[in-house]
C-alpha cells in the first residue's frame, strides 16, 4: 500500500451516514450521496445520479416524517455497482412506506410514488424499527 492509497482511502466517502431524525437531514442526506456516488462511482451518468438522489431525498423524509420519534437518528447506506447504486434507510418504527390516495389540496404524500417511478424497492424488518431499500438501475 502506498501514501497515495492511504490518503485516497482517508478522502474517500464513507458508505453510511448517521443522521438526527429532523427536516433538514433531508438535505444532508441529499449532499452524501451525491459526494458518495461522484467519488465511488465517478462513470455512473448525470441522470442516475439525480435519480438515486432524489430517491434518498423521498426515502429520508418519509423516514423523518413518519418512521422516527423526536429524538431519534436514522441511518443512510449506499453501494454501487457497474450500473446500479443501492440504498438502505434504516428507521426506529416498524410500520411500512404508504401511497396515499391522490389528492389535489394535499401537499405531501407523493414521496413512494416517486421512489415507486424510479427504483425498486422494498421493506425489511429489523429488530426495533425497520430498513426501506432500494435500487436504481440505469436505464
Amino acid at each position: 500500500m502506498t501514501l497515495a492509497h492511504d490518503t485516497w482511502a482517508l478522502m474517500a466517502p464513507p458508505p453510511r451516514l448517521v443522521l438526527d431524525a429532523v427536516e433538514t437531514s433531508a438535505k444532508l442526506a441529499r449532499d452524501f450521496t451525491r459526494e458518495y456516488v461522484t467519488f465511488h462511482a465517478s462513470d455512473i451518468g448525470g441522470e442516475l445520479l439525480d435519480d438515486v438522489t432524489l430517491v434518498v431525498s423521498e426515502i429520508v423524509t418519509n423516514a423523518i416524517r413518519y418512521g422516527t420519534e423526536p429524538g431519534d437518528s436514522l441511518l443512510v447506506a449506499l453501494a454501487h455497482g457497474p450500473d446500479r447504486v443501492s440504498v438502505e434507510v434504516h428507521d426506529t418504527r416498524r410500520a411500512s412506506p404508504r401511497f396515499k390516495p391522490e389528492s389535489v389540496e394535499r401537499q405531501r404524500g407523493r414521496g413512494m410514488f416517486i421512489v415507486d417511478a424510479l427504483a425498486t424497492w422494498g421493506v425489511h424488518e429489523r429488530p426495533f424499527g425497520k430498513i426501506v431499500w432500494a435500487e436504481v438501475k440505469a436505464s
